[in-house]
């Protein structure tokens, strides 16, 4: 079957949709599929990667402010889809590609869209809650209604789908890369470099954008600090905020990583953290923080996002979205004996891998009895975490 997905906002330093692309595209490929992505770049470019996908790069708008974010025109990326004639197509874009929904209805091709971010949630940012709410009903009834099927990682995720009766919603959690993320990178010698003594090492791993609050992981690392902990922040990423993020954290025992693009290097720093934070109130899954439960590491989280439904008091700690109640959550978790988190940590992370993500997301694209018309009954399914 020939699959084609695409995307926007993909780019050399983007995160969790990259990844899950990359890795549903192995996995397609590696089951027998012809699979192309469409993605937006600085030049256009055609090659086909090591895994056997064929990546088709179209030359796109750069987004100011944004961090290097591009947006292909979706007139081009139509071009491109009527040349490849696809069989299925997987849409990770829900604003600057949904018509791509209308386009495979008309052609009678299956259609996926994930949703890899909360609408209400993004829109709340710059309006009032229940506008914000109404707006994102309205855009999501449109577009579950114009795709096959409507994909989230997590139910925190279907929430405002679920609340519009939307049938055709399923759960499809992503995986981690257990070989490349494990507990046995643990770096004595980096910890000691990093924070001296019998010092805890914290990392944020992440983009430096507004909705990922970088501020709440500086505060509270602000707030052991002068408790008198000997701490040290490691904050890997880059983003447009980076800038005002560095004079905050002035003064601070803070370290400012940058984006870290060997992976090798990122997977050792995690596993040699004592506890990872995520303090993202609107995070949908969290790649970051799963690959820091594959390393071993606890993870602190805002327990309004999706992680409440991904840790145990076992590997981690849910928290308020505070600088006090993060503080306060990291050390209750560096309360409990680090053998055993660790532990807990990898086994919680096993239970996600990418094979078993991909065979959900195959599903959902080869429906046996092919798309639905305008309409028709949705089958409704829930994948197993």
């Amino acid at each position: 079957m020939r699959i084609v997905q695409l995307a926007n906002f993909y780019g050399p330093r983007s995160g969790g949709l990259r990844t899950a692309l990359n890795n549903w595209g192995a996995a397609y490929a590696s089951a027998g599929h012809d699979v192309t992505v469409v993605v937006p770049g600085a030049q256009n470019r055609e090659e086909i990667l090591p895994s056997g996908v064929h990546r088709i790069t179209l030359a796109s708008l750069l987004l100011p402010r944004t961090g290097g974010y591009r947006v292909a025109d979706p007139a081009r990326v139509a071009d491109v889809l009527r040349g490849v004639r696809p069989e299925a197509i997987e849409v990770s874009d829900r604003l600057t590609l949904r018509g791509f929904g209308r386009w495979a209805r008309r052609r009678e091709i299956p259609s996926v869209v994930v949703s890899h971010e909360r609408l209400d949630r993004l829109l709340g940012q710059i309006m009032p809650g229940k506008a914000a709410q109404r707006l994102a009903d309205v855009a999501n009834s449109h577009m579950a209604r114009e795709y096959d099927s409507v994909v989230c990682t997590t139910e925190f995720a279907a929430a405002e789908y679920r609340r519009l009766d939307a049938p055709n919603v399923r759960r499809i959690p992503l995986g981690v890369d257990l070989a490349r993320f494990q507990p046995s990178l643990r770096c004595t010698a980096m910890h000691g470099r990093l924070v001296p003594g019998d010092g805890v090492l914290l990392v944020h791993s992440g983009r430096l954008s507004v909705e990922k609050h970088v501020e709440r992981s500086i505060d509270a690392t602000r707030a052991l600090h002068e408790k008198g902990l000997n701490v040290r922040l490691v904050i890997a990423g880059d983003g447009p905020r980076r800038d005002r993020l560095e004079r905050r954290s002035r003064g601070l025992p803070i370290t400012f990583a940058g984006f870290i693009d060997d992976q090798h290097r990122l997977a050792r720093l995690l596993a040699t953290a004592d506890v990872s934070l995520a303090p993202g109130p609107h995070e949908t899954f969290c790649l970051s923080a799963l690959e820091s439960l594959a390393s071993g590491t606890p993870v602190v989280a805002s327990r309004s996002s999706a992680l409440q439904e991904i840790l145990t008091p076992a590997c981690g700690a849910v928290a308020e979205d505070c600088d006090d109640a993060f503080a306060d959550a990291i050390s209750g978790v560096l309360q409990q004996p680090r053998a055993a988190a660790r532990r807990a940590a990898r086994h919680r992370a096993e239970q996600f891998d990418w094979g078993t993500s991909a065979a959900g997301m195959l599903d959902v694209l080869t429906p046996q009895s092919g798309p639905s018309e305008p309409g028709a009954s949705h089958r409704c399914d829930t994948a197993v975490s």
